[in-house]
């Protein structure tokens, strides 16, 4: 009898600078607190693949050749039913980071298609509908926009489903945005 692995893919972030950092790892810190959640880094995802053969260095530094620091437009705060996306901060999608996106995907290795769709969680946890309109409702963000200034590869298994599943990403590589 053989046990199934679960898979893994190769996630790439896009990381806030400061000060929305510290606001997003402060409100993430006290949500985990507040609903036995886990804690895990501030981010936006720009391309995930399989995780294969890809030097996640290489990559970085490939796919932000050239890449300044840019900021993104705050959209609104949501929240559903997905665990990976149970209250999260939306945000509009500008030609930067589809062009950022599309960088991540012609370096990958995989070339795997993936949809973008930015957003930065804040919590992940199984919650009833009535409790996560509550805390959607109870965040207020103090500013409309959010710079981003650094990226990082992450090992992540897939799916993820649990606070195991989110405890067990592995940073592999972090670069800063050309300044």
């Amino acid at each position: 009898m053989t046990t199934c692995e679960p898979q893994a893919v190769l996630a790439y972030w896009l990381v806030p600078a400061k000060p929305p950092r510290s606001f997003f790892t402060s409100t993430i810190a006290e949500l985990a607190a507040r609903y036995g959640a886990p804690v895990f880094e501030p981010h936006v995802t720009v391309y995930a693949s399989r995780k294969g053969e890809e030097n996640p260095e290489e990559t970085l530094s490939s796919a932000l050749a050239r890449c300044e620091p840019f900021r993104l437009s705050v959209r609104d705060i949501q929240c559903s039913d997905e665990f990976t996306k149970t209250v999260f901060v939306r945000f509009e999608a500008s030609a930067q980071l589809l062009a950022l996106s599309r960088a991540f995907q012609r370096t990958s290795t995989s070339h795997d298609e993936c949809q973008l769709n930015p957003h930065l969680s804040l919590i992940y946890k199984e919650m009833t509908p009535a409790t996560r309109v509550g805390v959607a409702a109870s965040i207020k963000l103090p500013f409309t926009e959010v710079l981003f200034d650094s990226a990082k590869a992450v090992v992540c298994p897939t799916p993820i489903r649990s606070r195991e599943d989110v405890e067990a990403w592995r940073v592999v590589a972090t670069q800063r945005l050309a300044q």
